[in-house]
């Protein structure tokens, strides 16, 4: 049975599980959660009351989160590269690393669109400044992280890089990487030329117009 994606093309977190399978070149349909298709918000509530996405239907088991998304792709429809490495220390390192991107990247950078949101008037300038700051500090732990790296675990791409591409790719359009941070804007790069991430960066141009802050020319 064909697996089913229900997501949506701009979502950082839709971009990282489809990455997955894109690289493992994993048939699926997409079900689109937009307001053009509400019949997927329907299925999806009556599986998971929260409503968050991505979420995987495989048969009649649901995968939710794209981390566990991975995870079950890695295990029941494995592509050429396995996304957890098969060296426990290297998995760990991995997994690691995509709790790094997932929360104090893509989390931080979150609050920070959060917050442009809601109206003027109600937007709360502290929780933004630490926000922010909080992202000066993952991306300068990242980049001496990352030195002599190819990719985030190392050599082979993996979960972990599934998750930075998206988190680095939006949180640089939230709070800029100050170009002293040559390693991590390096890495980024790495990312976007990668077919799968460019595939997917591809997929959400159209929805740029969703992004509160304005896109970057160079992107």
């Amino acid at each position: 049975m064909a697996l089913e994606l229900y997501a949506h093309p701009f979502s950082s977190f839709c971009q990282k599980a489809l990455i997955a399978l894109y690289e493992a070149g994993t048939p699926f349909t997409l079900k689109m959660l937009d307001a053009e298709h509400p019949e997927n918000f329907v299925a999806l509530k009556a599986a998971w009351p929260f409503g968050r996405f991505p979420a995987l239907k495989d048969g009649d088991r649901w995968v939710i989160e794209a981390t566990c998304i991975i995870e079950h792709l890695d295990v029941f429809h494995p592509g050429p590269e396995r996304m957890i490495p098969e060296d426990r220390d290297l998995a760990l390192e991995v997994r690691f690393l995509d709790r790094v991107f997932d929360n104090d990247v893509s989390g931080q950078q979150q609050a920070l669109i959060y917050n442009a949101l809601r109206p003027e008037g109600s937007r709360d300038a502290y929780g933004e400044a630490l926000a922010r700051e909080k992202l000066e500090v993952s991306y300068a732990w990242l980049d001496d992280v990352l030195k002599g790296r190819r990719w985030a675990g190392g050599d082979r791409f993996t979960l972990a890089d599934c998750a930075a591409g998206p988190a680095l790719f939006y949180a640089h359009w939230t709070h800029p990487i100050d170009p002293r941070f040559e390693t991590l804007l390096a890495y980024r790069r790495r990312l976007m030329a990668r077919p799968s991430f460019a595939r997917a960066i591809e997929e959400a141009r159209p929805y740029r117009a969703y992004f509160p802050l304005g896109v970057p020319a160079e992107d």
